[in-house]
């Protein structure tokens, strides 16, 4: 009894949580656009810091280039 019972009110909880799932609210629809407006965000600044190490490195190329010839001057 309790299996056929079980087994009845599962698939219609399903269906239920799935309707509900299907309809958000307008607060988690907002949160769900902040969260992707974030992570557009976090990957821009991901973005901006590797060419910020890239053009540090060639800076700090420049100046090793540049000591050394300094070097061979004197």
């Amino acid at each position: 009894m309790k299996r056929t019972l079980l087994a009845l009110l599962f698939p219609v909880t399903l269906l239920i949580s799935s309707s509900v799932a299907q309809t958000p609210d307008p607060k988690e629809q907002q949160l769900a656009a902040l969260i992707k407006e974030v992570q557009a965000q976090q990957a821009q600044i991901a973005e901006n810091q590797a060419k910020i190490a890239a053009e540090l490195y060639d800076l700090a190329e420049t100046i090793r280039h540049a000591r050394i010839y300094t070097k061979r001057e004197k």
